[in-house]
């Protein structure tokens, strides 16, 4: 069985829609496990209702728009008639009608009530027009399969239930599921992170031991810099699973974090091929360590920059350590890049939920802080280290750090 991912620019409209049919008749639609994000812009238009309902706007309007967008698109792709203007109507009813009777004051659980509805939409628009044109399939829901804990918003997979669960499916079978979504135990749904579609296709792969895993994507697969951000980049034909997890790390947006290990462990195949011109062989991930290292460029933006020192002068202690890392996992900030002298310490951080200035607030009780925020982390896999003036041009640099021939900038 084979798994295809195909994310929220690949289903942005009705051509979208009717695009992503015809990659899968050139590319085949048998056994294969069909993971879609949310249309277009929906997910940021659903955190917008989520704002909305916390800070006693009007919600419902914004809900409308969404609607709309839906039913437009499906417009282009349906008669009239067609029972999925029906269950259009019937999801944007339901979110309604939870916002209307919540009780929970939880954002976190709220937001992956509400946010989730995004990819169920999209799925079963893009199921019923398989249908419609001949290429059946089975819906399925992907809260049925993938479970997690009570996590919400950052879910961690219960790896034994699911891979149980998804084990039930019929290999032989065509399927259209949800990304980025799961469900806890008392079937509340969670969802695995933003852009989190990638780990779901993975999650997939992995528990159905597929033959390979494809992520269909608006650019021609993984290069060696985002072709939005820097000039003259070129097409990674292949790399290795090490390198793609390191790219990955560092922020390379065409891949998730999280969606590598599973592959790795399985040794299954991972392709990022273009849904414009899928005829093109994109990048192969895979295990084979045998191919050219070009020099790649990652931007990571919107970082913090954390320095913290002792004021006693003590170095910087193994229990200074555990303190410090307990409260970042306590406001779920992640550590982009990390230096220490004898004294201080510093880290780049990735902060989803806003939480850096709680943290920086609890950490100065103890310590000498100071927080930087809106840096960008620059990293430079594979550089030649006879050149690098050329990345230092234009920069305020807070801090670098070079690691074999991996270069890394923290610029403000």
């Amino acid at each position: 069985m084979k798994v295809f991912k195909f994310g929220g620019a690949s289903v942005k409209d009705a051509d979208g829609v009717k695009n992503v049919a015809r990659v899968l008749k050139n590319q085949g639609f048998e056994q294969c496990m069909l993971i879609v994000s949310a249309i277009g812009k929906t997910t940021n238009a659903l955190e917008l209702v989520v704002e909305c309902y916390f800070t006693k706007q009007d919600y419902k309007q914004e809900t409308a728009k969404i609607k709309q967008n839906h039913i437009d698109i499906a417009k282009g792709l349906f008669p009239d008639n067609h029972a999925i203007f029906n269950e259009i109507e019937e999801f944007f009813y339901d979110i309604d009608s939870f916002l209307r009777r919540n009780k929970s004051p939880k954002y976190n659980f709220v937001y992956d009530q509400v946010v989730s509805c995004g990819e169920m939409i999209s799925s079963r628009i893009l199921s019923q027009y398989l249908v419609e044109i001949g290429l059946e399939n089975t819906w399925v829901d992907a809260r049925d399969f993938i479970k997690t804990d009570a996590s919400y918003r950052e879910g961690i997979v219960d790896w034994q239930l699911t891979e149980k669960n998804i084990k039930q499916i019929n290999p032989a079978g065509s399927y259209v599921t949800q990304g980025f979504i799961g469900s806890d135990e008392n079937n509340f749904t969670v969802t695995l992170g933003r852009e989190g579609s990638d780990y779901s296709a993975a999650i997939y792969a992995y528990c159905l031991g597929a033959q390979q895993m494809t992520i269909w994507k608006d650019v021609p697969g993984v290069m060696t810099g985002d072709p939005r951000k820097f000039e003259d980049v070129e097409l990674l034909d292949h790399i290795s699973y090490e390198e793609a997890i390191e790219m990955a790390y560092y922020g390379a947006s065409v891949i998730h974090p999280k969606t590598l290990q599973p592959l790795k462990q399985k040794l299954i195949p991972f392709f990022v091929k273009s849904f414009i011109k899928d005829e093109m062989p994109g990048t192969e991930v895979s295990a084979n360590d045998n191919y050219t290292r070009k020099e790649s460029y990652i931007l990571k933006e919107n970082q913090e920059l954390l320095t913290i020192a002792t004021r006693d002068f003590s170095f910087i202690a193994e229990d200074h350590m555990s303190y410090i890392f307990g409260a970042l996992s306590k406001y779920k900030i992640k550590v982009s890049l990390i230096q220490n002298s004898a004294i201080s310490l510093a880290l780049c951080l990735e902060d989803k939920f806003g939480n850096s200035q709680k943290l920086n607030d609890e950490l100065k009780i103890k310590f000498d802080t100071n927080l930087v925020n809106n840096v960008s982390l620059f990293t430079v896999r594979n550089a030649d280290l006879n050149q690098t003036d050329k990345f230092y041009e234009g920069k305020t640099v807070l801090m670098e750090q070079l690691a074999g021939n991996t270069l890394q900038m923290v610029t403000k």
